[in-house]
Formats: structure tokens, C-alpha cells, sequence
């Protein structure tokens, strides 16, 4: 890191000095012994090639300073999940900006720790935003209390194909009819994106896999694991393994010690994808691992965001520059 960055730092530092919230002088002072040493380190244990560590970390540290600050502008509270009121996208989007749309769907089972479509919502989609825009040159729309915008999505709306990306969670418990099966294939062939996270173990992949199936049949649109040389994983930051990332309840429960939410039956994180005829992929699954809650959460405990959050904004970052760029 050059020389310029670490005074860049070194102001951030100078100004949380006396900072009630004591996640922006952690990170401060982490991206700055970082980013002194990292010249002499291996890879990264986040499997982000070592040419784009420093600045990654240098970023991971503004990453946190404002979540902290957002999480105090909520009033300091931790908001309880699935209690905010979905925001329906409007029949035009107010102009030409990225989007995030949140697919709200039937839930048939459940799954533990998900709440179905609600899961991550909103707060997921406001970070990832707001990242990109801070990380890219891509613009984001915000509304009067400048958040990104962001809308929820019926897989019958009409307003589903004004959403170039769409992403739902916890699809372990996903249902679909004929009708919501027909929509989503149109809308996927047509070129639209969909991203599923956040569903564990095998009675969960076994759920969506026969509801995707239904949508893309498998003899013409087979679902592939992703190699780590795939360029979807090289748009921005170099990932060199698919990071597991645990909700922040069960990390607080097991101290941190492992991130398998399903013991044995979920041993690793699985990133697939389902590619139309011509190469273009058309939804990406990542599977035992909950990639959301590292936006979702980043502002809630240092540590927490440290372990999880510099992985999850790589991976999400590469998969939103790549789905717009492909």
C-alpha cells in the first residue's frame, strides 16, 4: 500500500480517536497494521489474490466505519428481522440506475433461523448498494432518507421483468405454482439475473433444486458448480475459495468456532450456477453459506465483520458487476 493510502488511514484514525462507537477504531487500526504488513503476507485467508489485499483491507475499514455510523443513525438498537414492511416495486423505476429487487415467495417448510422471503430484508440490499456504489462507478438511486432504493417483487408481478437482478434468501422453504414457474422461466431467458443464498444441508437443496428444476428443466440447463478460475469470480476482486458465512445468531452461539450451520451436513460452501445456451448465467446459488448476512450485519459487532465481511462484499461485488456487465 502506498504511501498516500496509509495518510488516508492515519486522518480516519485521527478522527475516531474519540469515537463512542468502538467498531471505527477497530477497523481503523486493523486496516492500518494491516496494511503496513501485508506486503510480507501470504494470501489472504479470505481467498482474495494478495495484489488486491491492501486495498481491500483500506476499504473494509470505510466498510465499517459507516455501517457503525448507520446502525447509531437507527437509533443504536439492533432492528429484529422480518419486521419491516416489504417496499413494492412501482410499475417504472424512477430512471436507469442499478436496482435490487427481493423476490417474495410461498414458503412450504421450514428451515431453522429462516424466515422465509423476509430473511436479510432490508438491510442486506442497503449495504450491498451502498458499497457497490462506494467500490464502482455504478450508480444507485436513493430515495428521501437516502438509502439506496430497493423493491420487493412477486414472481406474478408484472414489474418483475424491471428488474434486471433479483435475489431471495432461505429458498430451502421456497414453493412455486404453474403460474409463478412460467414468469420466472420467461423472465430468466430473457435475460434477467437471479441470485438464491442463504439454505442449508441437503433436505434445503433438495427443496430448491426440485423447484429451479420445474423452472429450467435439466436436460437443456443443467446446474454446474463453479470453478474457482471462473471469470465471474475475477470481475473485481481475485476469489480463490467460496467463503462460508454463518448468520450472526449462530456465530454468537458458537463463539465463533465454526461456521457449519448443519454440522456434518454442511461441510463447505457450494457456489453453483445455471448457465442459458449461449454461456450467460442466469442464477447463482450459493448454498451453506448465509453471503447476505455479512452485508446485513456489518455494523452490529467488529469481529463479526472482520471474519466475514471483506469475503462477502468481494463475492457479492463480482457477482453484481458480472451480472450487469454479461
Amino acid at each position: 500500500m502506498n504511501g498516500r493510502r496509509l495518510r488516508f488511514l492515519d486522518r480516519y484514525a485521527a478522527r475516531c480517536a474519540n469515537s463512542d462507537l468502538v467498531v471505527n477504531r477497530l477497523a481503523v487500526l486493523a486496516a492500518r497494521s494491516a496494511a503496513e504488513d501485508t506486503g510480507n503476507q501470504p494470501r489472504g485467508s479470505a481467498g482474495i489474490s494478495r495484489r488486491r489485499v491492501p486495498w481491500l483491507i483500506a476499504l473494509a475499514a470505510l466498510v465499517s466505519i459507516a455501517g457503525a455510523a448507520a446502525f447509531a443513525q437507527r437509533g443504536g438498537f439492533f432492528y429484529r428481522e422480518g419486521t419491516i414492511p416489504p417496499r413494492y416495486a412501482p410499475e417504472h423505476m424512477p430512471d436507469s440506475s442499478f436496482i435490487f429487487c427481493r423476490i417474495a415467495y410461498r414458503s412450504v417448510r421450514m428451515e431453522p433461523s429462516g424466515i422465509g422471503w423476509r430473511t436479510d430484508y432490508p438491510y442486506a440490499e442497503i449495504n450491498l448498494m451502498t458499497r457497490l456504489s462506494e467500490l464502482t462507478k455504478t450508480r444507485v438511486t436513493r430515495d428521501p432518507d437516502h438509502e439506496p432504493l430497493h423493491y420487493v417483487v412477486r414472481l406474478t408481478d408484472d414489474t418483475l421483468f424491471n428488474c434486471p437482478f433479483v435475489m431471495a434468501s432461505d429458498v430451502g422453504t421456497i414453493g412455486l405454482d404453474d403460474d409463478e414457474v412460467e414468469k420466472l422461466r420467461t423472465y430468466l431467458l430473457k435475460g434477467g439475473f437471479f441470485w438464491v443464498d442463504d439454505f442449508w444441508g441437503t433436505p434445503a437443496w433438495n427443496q430448491w433444486a426440485s423447484q429451479i428444476t420445474r423452472v429450467l428443466p435439466p436436460s437443456e440447463y443443467p446446474i454446474e458448480d463453479v470453478e474457482l478460475d471462473d471469470p465471474m469470480l475475477r470481475t473485481l476482486f481475485d476469489l480463490h475459495k467460496v467463503p462460508q458465512i454463518t448468520n450472526i445468531q449462530f456465530w454468537r452461539r458458537v463463539g465463533g468456532q465454526t461456521t457449519s450451520e448443519r454440522g456434518d451436513d454442511s461441510p463447505h460452501a457450494d457456489l453453483r450456477v445455471i448457465r442459458d445456451k449461449h454461456g450467460r448465467v442466469m442464477v447463482v446459488m450459493t448454498h451453506n453459506t448465509d453471503v447476505a448476512d455479512s452485508w446485513e450485519r456489518e455494523g452490529e459487532d467488529p469481529a463479526f465483520f472482520f471474519q466475514f465481511s471483506p469475503d462477502g462484499y468481494a463475492l457479492g461485488i463480482d457477482v453484481l458487476l458480472h451480472a450487469m456487465t454479461h
